[in-house]
């Protein structure tokens, strides 16, 4: 196969796709979400067996335990992504919109429209459900997707692309509004992310190898984040019965994602009380403790407890590691996270209000919480339907990527003969 060829092809039939999806009605896109979803409870028991011989073939290849968690599609995980195309349906339909609409002196209107990006392609390892999430999201906002999954995924991410072409051509859209890269050869990424004349915005979902070597070849613009160093930090105003749960939550609920804890701060007045009772519920799940020197000794007993060095705070283990501090205040607290921090996800658990207020203004990340687990960094935990994706750029599209990420705004003006002098 001339990969070159083949990715052009598919290019230009998106572009041509792009302008069709750009003028497409809302209803005729709600109906297409909404086929799929339908599509998808139907066909629940093929998409698990196609999932099943992509688990069996990762597991012979050797693949990680944290990619083979993002591999699996659960039951749950299958309801989820039906649930989040009719979530997605459900949202009002941000193409056309004009804001801003001011008179000028000279007579003129300016204001801005809401329009789709173009042509989006996505990179993603081992994730079956970005699949239905990102082709939900793309037609809903009117934009044309190319879909690169990994080859750990095919089987699946074949079965789910039937699936989408079915619900859009069911809603009278164009066909070509999503399309799978069908070839498993690593050159079509290469010649994805250096079509500029065909792809308007790259959003890699990979591990942090591949998110660093399209950072280096990409011709593209892309919406991405590198890692996930999530934080949270008990306060020394912290309610313990809080602490707890969410603590244990934010590391234990899945080891996976970039949106799990893998730094723990504790302020020193709660250290000694909370680290043991933390400890009780980490060592359930057999979690290896990376400690500094005052966090290790309150923890003395425990089973799977190491010597943090410096490399482990700016560490994303995707495991069941943790890194454990002990930290004075919320000062110290907010250094250390604005120094090792990825910007993706921090949280404080506290009941002060000014710490509380001084963490969401301080912590320079893309999603800021108080008393919250940090689990939650998730599009459709948002509300958002789904997510294509979790910037910590600072431009365009910052957090969990929805509708209104995969939009810019274009200025209109709107005049009654008006000439300039």
């Amino acid at each position: 196969m001339d990969i070159q060829h083949y990715m052009n092809t598919l290019g230009q039939s998106a572009r041509k796709a792009a302008r069709a999806m750009a003028k497409a009605d809302t209803a005729s896109k709600n109906r297409a979400l909404e086929l799929i979803a339908q599509a998808i409870r139907r066909d629940a028991a093929l998409l698990t067996a196609a999932n099943q011989k992509d688990l069996e073939q990762a597991r012979s290849n050797g693949l990680a335990a944290a990619m083979i968690d993002r591999l699996t599609l659960s039951e749950k995980a299958i309801a989820t992504m039906a649930e989040g195309l009719e979530q997605i349906a459900s949202l009002p339909d941000p193409i056309g919109e004009i804001s801003n609409m001011k008179y000028r002196p000279t007579g003129i209107q300016v204001g801005q429209m809401r329009v789709p990006l173009g042509v989006i392609g996505i990179i993603y390892e081992a994730r079956p459900n970005v699949t239905v999430d990102a082709a939900g999201l793309c037609i809903k906002s009117g934009n044309a997707t190319i879909l690169r999954g990994g080859s750990e995924a095919i089987h699946c991410n074949q079965a789910l692309a039937k699936l989408v072409k079915e619900g859009l051509a069911g809603a009278g859209l164009p066909a070509e509004a999503v399309q799978i890269v069908e070839t498993t050869d690593r050159a079509a990424v290469g010649a994805l992310i250096t079509m500029p004349d065909y792809v308007d915005v790259i959003v890699p979902r990979g591990g942090k190898s591949l998110i660093e070597r399209l950072m280096k070849e990409s011709k593209v613009p892309m919406i991405k984040h590198l890692d996930g160093i999530c934080h949270v930090y008990i306060d020394d105003k912290a309610d313990i019965a809080k602490a707890l749960p969410v603590t244990y939550n934010a590391k234990c609920h899945r080891y996976g994602t970039c949106n799990t804890m893998e730094t723990l701060l504790v302020a020193r007045s709660l250290a000694a009380k909370v680290l043991p009772e933390l400890a009780k519920l980490f060592a359930e799940k057999q979690v290896e403790l990376r400690c500094d020197p005052e966090s290790l000794k309150i923890l003395s007993g425990y089973a799977h407890l190491t010597a943090a060095t410096e490399e482990d705070w700016r560490t994303e283990y995707l495991d069941a590691i943790l890194a454990v501090k002990v930290v004075a205040n919320v000062d110290e607290a907010i250094d250390h996270i604005n120094t090792y921090s990825s910007q993706h996800t921090d949280s404080i658990i506290t009941e002060d209000y000014t710490h509380a207020m001084r963490f969401l203004r301080e912590v320079d990340s893309a999603s800021v919480m108080v008393n919250a687990s940090t689990r939650f960094a998730d599009g459709f935990e948002y509300g958002l339907g789904a997510e294509i994706g979790i910037s910590n750029d600072k431009l365009h599209a910052r957090g969990p990527v929805g509708l209104d990420g995969l939009t810019s705004l274009k200025y209109v003006v709107l005049g009654h003969g008006e000439v300039r002098v």
